[in-house]
């Protein structure tokens, strides 16, 4: 059996020819509309995404307080069962911004002596929050959902364009198919 081969033509709905229908041009524009829409769309969210992400960051980093805690209890080394662990669980007190004594469990550098201290983030209400993140981690954060964002809204746009065409390509087709049933009443034959 023989291969046929298919020769793709760029921009053939924009160009004049006879076998071009009304709906192809209109396809072309759609086509056309959305990816430019798109492109737009996907700008605008994915830098509305990022400024919500760095906004609460900054909101975030504003609460945070540091603050020295007292290690009281005995931390292990982190090692065990083939297992390196740099931070474990241990027992802390420290004093609130208001003066109050707290105590409470928390992540602390494994290794660590009883009495040693160790930097923790309060909330500036006395409650231990976790270590606010660096500079660059909160960047990649906020680049990543400014591009999430940006994906997100472009794609939903370019689904919109294709379902407005599949809309356009099924009408085309019916249009095509009335046409070949006039035709085949003027040859005086049946197609279907």
């Amino acid at each position: 059996m023989r291969k046929i081969k298919r020769v793709k033509v760029l921009g053939w709905r924009w160009r004049r020819n006879e076998l071009r229908r009304h709906s192809d041009a209109v396809e072309a524009w759609i086509v056309l509309g959305a990816w430019t829409f798109a492109m737009a769309a996907g700008t605008v969210a994915g830098v509305a995404g990022a400024q919500s992400v760095a906004a609460a960051q900054a909101r975030d980093a504003a609460v945070r307080r540091p603050a020295t805690a007292v290690l009281l209890t005995a931390v292990p080394s982190g090692k065990g069962a083939g297992v390196d662990y740099s931070r474990v669980k241990a027992k802390v007190r420290w004093t609130d911004a208001q003066g109050v004594v707290r105590t409470t469990t928390t992540d602390v550098k494994a290794g660590a002596d009883v009495g040693s201290t160790v930097p923790v983030w309060t909330d500036g209400h006395g409650h231990l929050m976790s270590e606010p993140p660096s500079p660059s981690v909160a960047t990649a954060r906020v680049v990543a959902a400014g591009t999430g964002a940006g994906l997100a809204g472009g794609l939903f746009v370019l689904a919109g364009g294709r379902l407005i065409r599949l809309r356009v390509e099924r009408r085309a087709t019916d249009q095509w198919g009335e046409e070949w049933e006039r035709a085949a009443a003027r040859w005086g034959r049946r197609t279907g």
